[in-house]
C-alpha cells in the first residue's frame, strides 16, 4: 500500500529526542508565573497544538481559573494518605493521552507517599522522555544550591527543592517579573493571599529587602541560561573558535557535615561564571566507621544533586592526590575548607596547603571558613 503524503513528511522530519522543557521562573508567589504559563498554553492551542493541563493550582485566583477554563485538563489521581484524600497529577493518564504540550504547575512539589515518583520534577522527566513538551513554573528559592542563600536572606528554610541538574534540562527560562512595589500592592489588594494573611506576609517574607534580593537571584538564573544558549549557538556556528574556555571549579570534601556548606558555596561560584563543578574526596583511611561513611554518602548525594561530578580516589596525602586530580581534570580553581584555627591542627592544615601549591599547576585557590556546628 503506497504511503500518504503525511507519512512521507513524518518520516522526513527530524526525529524529536525528547520534549522541550520551558520554565516560567519567579522570585515570589504572585509575580505571574502561572498566568504566563496558561497564556502561552492558550496561544499554542490557538496555533493548532494539542495542549492539556496536567496540574494547575489556582490558589483561588479568579484570573488564573478563567484562563484554565479555555483548555482541557487531565483529571487528577485520587490518593489516600493517613486517612485523608489527596489529588496528585496523573502521569500515566497524561502519557496515555499523548498531548503535544502539557502544563505542569509548581515544579518543586513533593508528591504524596505512594505516588509513582517522590517529586513532581521526576514526573516531568517522564513526560519529556515521552517527547511531550512541558511548560512549568517555579520560584527561584526552590533551587537546591540557593537554599543556604535564601535562608540567610529571608530566615525561611525552604523544604521543597529541586536538584540543580534539573535546571540544566530546561530548554528555555522565562522570567515572570514584577517590581517588588507592584507585588506588595497586589498583596495589599488581596490578589495573592487572603487579606488576613497578607499583612503578616508583608511584614515577613514580602519585606522589600527580601524581595529585592530574591529578584536578583532570579535575574542571575535567567542571565546564566541566556549565556549558555549563546555559547551553544556560537559553538555550533564557529566550531568553538571564538568561545571562551570554560572554567572548572573543584571543591575538596571530607565526611564532615560541614562539607555541605563548602559544596553549596562552590556551586554558587560555579553558577556565577558558568563553570563545571567537581567534588573531590581523597580516602586516606580515616573515615572507616559507619557514621563517617553515612555522612560522607550524604555529602556526595548533596553534591550530585547540585550537578557536580564526583571524583573519589585513595592516597596517603590529600595535597598530593588533589594536585594530581587538578592536573588530570584541567581544574582552573580549587576550594578548600578551613575549620582549624589554632594549634597543631592549624599547622598541619597550612602545611598541606603549602604542599598542594608546590605540586599543583598554576590555578586559583579559595580558602573558605567552614561553618562547623
Amino acid at each position: 500500500m503506497p504511503k500518504t503524503p503525511e507519512q512521507w513528511l513524518e518520516e522526513a522530519a527530524p526525529q524529536k529526542r525528547q520534549g522541550i522543557f520551558k520554565l516560567f521562573l519567579g522570585y515570589a508567589p504572585g509575580v505571574g508565573k502561572t498566568y504566563n504559563m496558561l497564556s502561552e498554553g492558550i496561544r499554542r492551542k490557538a496555533r493548532g497544538e494539542d495542549v492539556v493541563i496536567g496540574l494547575l493550582e489556582t490558589h483561588g485566583r479568579k484570573g488564573v481559573a478563567e484562563l484554565a477554563g479555555n483548555m482541557e485538563t487531565v483529571p487528577r489521581r485520587q490518593m489516600d494518605y493517613k486517612g485523608a484524600s489527596f489529588d496528585e497529577m496523573d502521569v500515566d493518564a497524561i502519557l496515555a493521552r499523548k498531548p503535544q504540550v502539557v502544563l505542569v504547575d509548581e515544579l518543586a512539589h513533593t508528591n504524596i507517599e505512594g505516588s509513582k515518583h517522590a517529586k513532581r520534577y521526576q514526573d516531568v522527566m517522564d513526560l519529556l522522555d515521552a517527547k511531550i513538551d512541558v511548560l512549568s513554573t517555579m520560584n527561584v528559592q526552590h533551587i537546591e544550591s540557593l537554599m543556604p542563600t535564601v535562608q540567610s536572606i529571608t530566615g525561611v528554610h525552604v523544604r521543597e527543592t529541586i536538584p540543580d541538574w534539573v535546571m540544566q534540562r530546561v530548554s528555555e527560562i522565562v522570567l515572570a517579573d514584577l517590581t517588588p512595589e507592584a507585588l506588595q500592592t497586589r498583596m495589599r489588594r488581596g490578589d495573592i493571599y487572603p487579606l488576613d494573611r497578607a499583612e503578616r506576609a508583608l511584614g515577613h517574607f514580602f519585606r522589600p529587602v527580601n524581595l529585592l534580593a530574591l529578584r536578583e537571584l532570579a535575574l542571575q538564573q535567567v542571565t546564566r541560561a541566556v549565556d549558555r544558549s549563546l555559547e551553544s549557538y556560537l559553538e555550533k556556528e564557529d566550531g568553538g573558535k571564538n568561545v571562551r574556555v570554560r572554567e572548572r571549579i573543584a571543591v575538596c570534601i571530607s565526611s564532615s557535615p560541614a562539607a555541605q556548606y563548602l559544596i553549596a558555596r562552590a556551586a554558587r561560584m560555579a553558577q556565577r561564571i558558568d563553570a563545571e563543578l567537581f567534588v573531590i574526596y581523597v580516602d586516606i583511611g580515616v573515615d572507616d566507621n559507619a557514621e563517617d561513611q553515612r555522612s560522607l554518602n550524604q555529602n556526595v548525594q548533596f553534591a550530585q544533586n547540585l550537578g557536580a561530578q564526583i571524583v573519589r580516589t585513595q592516597g596517603k596525602a590529600v595535597a598530593e592526590a588533589v594536585a594530581k586530580i587538578v592536573r588530570e581534570k584541567h581544574i582552573t580553581q580549587v576550594v578548600f575548607g578551613r575549620s582549624a584555627q589554632t594549634g597543631w591542627r592549624r599547622y598541619l592544615y597550612l602545611s598541606a596547603i603549602h604542599k598542594f601549591l608546590r605540586d599543583a599547576p598554576p590555578i586559583d585557590v579559595h580558602i573558605v571558613t567552614q561553618e562547623v556546628k
